[in-house]
């Protein structure tokens, strides 16, 4: 298995954004783009916007899965609104793809309402990144 570093998950889950027509407003490793601003207690790896919908971008290693307070922050991130329009934001949550199914039991523990505005995504391979 490749390990990837924490800017080449960053940079597949800006692929993701890219794949579903998210425009990347804020991001971590950038050198042109500012660093996300933290939501609550958290930091996020992003900020997106698709139409006038806010989504936010999380990678998560398998040190994060393991963590018992990860759930928490998940559910926080997710049930976030827009400051001006009260919508509530998406969270894209990448995962490495041997932790997919994982990650996804882990999600599947939250309300369902909760669930809907949760997109998980595989984070590349180091070939991929490159392809």
């Amino acid at each position: 298995m490749v390990r990837l570093t924490k800017q080449e998950r960053v940079d597949s889950l800006i692929q993701h954004f890219w794949k579903n027509g998210v425009i990347t407003l804020s991001r971590k490793y950038s050198k042109y783009l500012p660093q996300p601003a933290a939501i609550g207690e958290f930091e996020i790896d992003a900020i997106g916007k698709l139409n006038k919908k806010f989504i936010f971008g999380l990678t998560l290693s398998e040190e994060d899965l393991n963590n018992p307070k990860i759930l928490r922050k998940i559910e926080f991130l997710a049930n976030q609104k827009n400051k001006y329009t009260s919508k509530p934001v998406t969270l894209f949550v990448g995962v490495p793809e041997v932790l997919y199914d994982k990650a996804k039991n882990l999600i599947a523990k939250l309300d369902a309402e909760t669930q809907k505005r949760i997109k998980l995504v595989e984070t590349s391979t180091e070939k991929d990144l490159f392809d």
